[in-house]
């Protein structure tokens, strides 16, 4: 899984010449430019659907910053500096680390690593952020993170047979030398390429390895969707593991081959103040809940770059009230909320309501269905005489916007803004002339698939129905 490989950009390095070894999977197989991420399309929320085979109201990991109620705190998963400095670096680590596999983690929607061990089926994590597994795996602190307590020096998870975690969790003996602290503690794609290498040359390579490569992610970020360059090394980190084979055909022989992005990415807009929507000047006449001053607040936010959650705190506010002024904000693409079961849409550029719910007479291109009132246009639908839905802007919009709204349970709102806008709060990172993700959107939310070594394929082309197609792969 590399992080945020996108179509186009793919497409021109592998024609330029610049990744060989992504251009001999692709036409030693299959490719598909066009598979679904999850949403909100952020890192934990996709790895999450990616490993358990359902959407966030099943697997209940809503974003990678989402507020808890019932503890009245900012969850975040990771972020801008600006972000982890004000939640602790200590809560953050125990969030990403501890929490979100061993608690926030749905128990009842079981990754693919614990349906593996199941079947006596051997599995491996590189880097992954989601993890979950039936085995116990005690965790290296570095005495710089353990000596200033955002850690204790022992810590359990439980994982699969196999589980790198960068220095944390280090599989290769020598692969110190890409686990320093400025090289993320390992978390980046030559100690990925690494740790795949040792399996492979000690014959340890289980039946089934997820290997993420991250670096691609950040310089997207920066300097927006046409960057390739990052492309170029990541395919050299693939011909490494490639070259532990005795050709590249044997390769393709003895094992099966899926390369896959997890979300795309949209440009920002290259000015401040056209580009970002601040929703603490939005709703300015509330006040917010804060890392500084978490007593009772009437709105908190949890923003998730190009969407974000709006969470009402104090009974005394309607959220007919709040809607009505996010209304007013142009470059936001819809508002969503729910009401019981039945999820709500509107968008900025009509006052027509769109509300759906699973189960009806409506059906999509995924067998899934639906009742739908109001206008389908709000979240680009078109539906035909046969009251078949399709998708356009928003793909499988109905089934992803329906697992925000229900990954768990409190009041709030979902905004999610137009190509070219990003979300802020107070703290907040922002990507102004660079890329950003986070939205329902279809450029956010298209990722390429390449297969080698198979013919057989997921039921559809999107992340979701990857687990069923994985487990048969392997068994």
């Amino acid at each position: 899984m590399i992080d945020s490989l996108m179509d186009e950009p793919l497409q021109k390095t592998i024609n330029e010449g610049k990744a060989p070894a992504l251009k001999f999977l692709l036409e030693h197989g299959q490719y598909h430019s066009d598979v679904v991420s999850s949403y909100p399309t952020m890192s934990v929320t996709i790895d999450s659907t990616l490993l358990t085979g359902t959407y966030a109201d099943k697997h209940k990991i809503p974003g990678l910053s989402w507020f808890k109620k019932d503890e009245n705190r900012l969850v975040i998963y990771g972020g801008g500096f600006s972000e982890i400095w004000n939640a602790g670096f200590s809560e953050v680590a125990h969030n990403s680390l501890i929490q979100l596999n061993h608690s926030h983690l749905n128990p009842f929607t079981p990754t693919i690593y614990e349906e593996l061990t199941k079947s006596d089926i051997q599995s491996a994590s590189i880097n992954g952020l989601v993890y979950r597994g039936e085995h116990i795996h005690s965790l290296t602190i570095p005495k710089l993170i353990s000596g200033v307590n955002v850690l204790s020096s022992n810590v359990e998870i439980n994982g699969p047979d196999v589980l790198s975690l960068g220095s944390l969790s280090q599989i290769n003996p020598k692969n110190d030398r890409f686990a320093n602290a400025w090289q993320g503690l390992g978390m980046n794609d030559q100690f990925t390429t690494n740790e795949v290498n040792y399996l492979l040359q000690q014959d340890k390579l289980p039946a089934f390895t997820l290997a993420y490569f991250p670096n691609l992610d950040r310089p997207v970020h920066k300097h927006g969707v046409k960057e390739r360059k990052e492309i170029e090394e990541v395919d050299k980190q693939i011909q490494t593991i490639l070259n532990t084979y005795s050709s590249w055909d044997d390769a393709i022989d003895k094992a099966i081959w899926i390369v896959h992005g997890d979300s795309g990415q949209s440009d920002v807009i290259d000015n401040r103040d056209e580009a970002l929507i601040d929703l603490n000047s939005l709703l300015n006449e509330y006040t917010f809940w804060d890392f500084d001053n978490p007593a009772s607040k009437e709105l908190a936010l949890a923003v998730n770059e190009r969407m974000a959650y709006i969470y009402i705190q104090a009974e005394t506010i309607e959220a007919a009230d709040i809607i009505s002024e996010l209304k007013k904000e142009s470059r936001i693409g819809f508002i969503a909320w729910k009401v019981n079961k039945i999820a709500h849409v509107m968008s900025t550029d009509s006052d027509e309501i769109l509300t759906f719910s699973p189960h009806g007479s409506y059906k999509d291109k995924y067998k899934q269905s639906w009742s739908i009132n109001g206008n389908p246009a709000v979240l680009d639908l078109t539906v035909n005489n046969q009251n078949e839905i399709m998708y356009d802007e928003y793909p499988d919009a109905l089934s992803r916007l329906y697992g925000a709204l229900y990954s768990h349970n409190d009041q709030f709102i979902i905004v999610d803004a137009k190509p070219g806008y990003e979300f802020i709060g107070t703290h907040s990172p922002n990507h102004v002339g660079g890329g950003a993700h986070g939205s329902l959107h279809k450029l956010d939310s298209l990722v390429p698939l390449i297969i080698a070594g198979t013919e057989k394929t997921p039921e559809n082309n999107r992340l979701v129905d990857f687990k069923k197609w994985l487990i048969e792969l392997t068994k």
